[in-house]
């Protein structure tokens, strides 16, 4: 939990200062949060039953004009992914991590955008659970890769007085598991609502 906090503080000192410098652009500091819908995918992954999983993300981004239409912006983002089984026991995987996405916007109209960029996501914990004979199983596992890379696409659109809402595709770039013979990776969608302050 040290760890996300730390992260969390040093992106908000950076985009200050950022900010601070490009006080005359467009753009700032923002909150951003919404539900996602992840499960495995990759070839080794169609063999599998697995099920989109809801979980949810909250975090703070920054943006920064680089001319009338295009835009950096980074993040720093609490993300829940993982999968799930529709078997007996409705096993599924809980992967919470950090994640840091540096996207670059190019706006086609003065609200409607798209965006592109890498994400780079430090696992924080991961579970597997289960329910049997009516209670909850869990235990923690230490075969899920403590670092993620991937990309994320999307589309966003700005509202009025300072609210956006975007919907995104995540697709990992690397394997879940470490030391596996399956490859599966994180992909999955989100649906946000964002502030810009």
């Amino acid at each position: 939990m040290k760890k996300v906090s730390l992260i969390f503080a040093l992106f908000l000192a950076f985009s200050l200062q950022l900010q601070a410098q490009d006080s005359d652009k467009k753009g700032g500091l923002g909150i951003r949060a919404g539900a996602g819908f992840f499960s495995f995918g990759g070839e080794d992954a169609s063999n599998n039953d697995y099920d989109n999983r809801i979980g949810y993300h909250v975090g703070l981004y920054n943006t920064f004009f680089l001319g009338s239409s295009i835009a950096i912006e980074p993040g720093v983002f609490y993300s829940i992914k993982g999968t799930q089984n529709e078997d007996f026991a409705n096993s599924r995987a809980v992967l919470n991590y950090v994640d840091i996405p540096v996207l670059l916007r190019l706006y086609v109209t003065d609200g409607l955008n798209i965006f592109l960029g890498p994400q780079v996501s430090f696992l924080t914990s991961s579970k597997f659970e289960g329910d049997l004979f009516g209670s909850t199983v869990a235990f923690d596992t230490e075969s899920v890769r403590s670092t993620d890379m991937g990309m994320l696409l999307g589309v966003g659109y700005n509202l009025p007085k300072g609210l956006n809402i975007q919907a995104s595709y995540n697709y990992g770039l690397s394997p879940v598991f470490k030391n596996s013979n399956v490859d599966v990776y994180n992909r999955g969608y989100q649906l946000s609502l964002g502030f810009t302050f």
